[in-house]
């Protein structure tokens, strides 16, 4: 369907291309609508073709999996960076954060979506307040190190990494509550 939605774009484009361009003062309204109509005919069914996928159960199962193993891969990599914050130069810190926690950030963000989906938005909200705080810690850790703040830079490794277990408690307790209701806890994926 993914794909016969772009085929319907593509002839919708290329045939109204056409016809526009076969008189440069006037428009041949009755043969461009219909194909203008093709064209978003594609465009709804890119879209449903999409939600179908994005709400699926296995796409909800392993976001989920994503955001909890970013979470502690974040935590893991913070706690070491923490243990061995008078090893590394002040300037260099800001490299280690590139290297250590960028990745799993960028992961967590694009699934994070599906936290709505699975339990709600308040649950969300929560995890999504902790996790943009402990962002926002390890953006100020960067930025410290740029500039050579090395107490800064000590500082707010820990309450970057006590923003992110927040996050990970709030989301794991989610889950736990949602496994202990009776059904499946996935059922806006079967509707």
């Amino acid at each position: 369907m993914h794909k016969f939605g772009y085929a319907l774009i593509t002839i919708s484009f290329l045939v109204g291309a056409y016809l526009v361009s076969l008189d440069e003062y006037s428009v041949q309204w009755g043969i461009y609508v219909p194909f203008l109509v093709v064209g978003f005919v594609g465009i709804a069914l890119i879209r449903i073709s999409s939600k179908k996928k994005t709400h699926s159960k296995e796409t909800f199962n392993e976001n989920i999996a994503v955001l909890e193993d970013s979470l502690s891969k974040l935590i893991s990599n913070l706690k070491m960076l923490d243990e061995h914050k008078d090893e590394f130069n002040v300037y260099s810190f800001h490299e280690k954060i590139d290297e250590l926690l960028i990745d799993d950030i960028n992961k967590f963000v694009e699934a994070r979506k599906t936290i709505s989906h699975v339990y709600n938005l308040q649950i969300y909200a929560d995890v999504m307040s902790d996790f943009a705080g402990g962002e926002r810690y390890v953006n100020r850790i960067w930025s410290a190190s740029v500039d050579g703040y090395i107490d800064e830079v000590h500082e707010y490794i820990g309450k970057a990494m006590f923003q992110f277990k927040e996050a990970e408690t709030k989301l794991l307790k989610a889950k736990n509550d949602a496994s202990n209701l009776p059904g499946d806890n996935l059922k806006i994926a079967e509707t």
